[in-house]
């Protein structure tokens, strides 16, 4: 959650993960947070705890009716709103209303277009640097993937999935690379958990990702970012 506390200016109650973690789901139906819980800097109390909230596309976004949900002040919900604005997950109309945004072709493209070019270039700096431990913690990842999967639990397959791309990214030793990685992504994750599941692309992408991490054990830079290309071609 690591970005997730930066997303809302606030100051983690746990340990500080070793790699970055995802934001919350963008999902088909909106934006959620599930079971979530925050805290102000240099206070003990929890500003927001365990959060359960999904806003659908086009629905208008009361900051007020949320902050009383979630017995906050509004200053919180106020700076995730910005967050999300500046992601294009939500619209805000000046002297109107704020509502979540619905999906956009162009801003799909865009944000595919943008997500390819910065992760082939994190497999292609990874493939530099990698470890036997590396590679370990690249295959339990993609074992709990694969578990996911076979009990048809779709979303926690999709958060292994990202946890697999931004181990790549701290693995190249580019930490801020995966945050803009995870804005500009922000509109292909809604699709994602819109089209699950999808008939062969969950085998497709397990051994996709065993090329990426047999590329980037080869040490060629070339061939890891070319593996990497692929996978995200395919699964665009």
């Amino acid at each position: 959650l690591a970005n997730l506390y930066e997303f809302l200016d606030l100051k983690p109650t746990v340990v500080e993960p070793e790699y970055p973690k995802i934001l919350p789901a963008k999902i088909g139906k909106g934006i959620m947070f599930n079971n979530v819980s925050f805290q102000y800097t240099d206070s003990a109390r929890q500003a927001l705890k365990n959060i359960n909230l999904t806003i659908k596309p086009g629905e208008t976004i009361d900051e007020k009716d949320i902050a009383a949900r979630l017995s906050i002040s509004r200053t919180p919900v106020r700076e995730a709103v910005k967050k999300l604005s500046d992601e294009h997950l939500v619209e805000v109309v000046a002297q109107s209303a704020t509502r979540a945004a619905r999906i956009d072709r162009h801003e799909i493209e865009e944000s595919y277009l943008i997500r390819r070019a910065l992760e082939v270039e994190s497999a292609s700096q990874a493939a530099k640097r990698i470890s036997q431990e590396h590679t370990e913690k690249l295959s339990d990842i993609l074992h709990a993937h694969a578990r996911a999967l076979e009990r048809r639990q779709f979303v926690e397959a999709i958060k292994a999935d990202d946890e697999f791309h931004a181990y790549i990214a701290m693995i190249s030793n580019l930490p801020r690379l995966w945050k803009t990685i995870e804005i500009s992504k922000a509109q292909i994750d809604r699709c994602r958990h819109m089209m699950l599941p999808r008939a062969g692309q969950a085998e497709a992408t397990l051994e996709q990702h065993r090329e990426i991490i047999r590329a980037l054990n080869s040490g060629d830079p070339e061939r890891a970012g070319n593996a990497m290309r692929a996978h995200l071609d395919s699964a665009y």
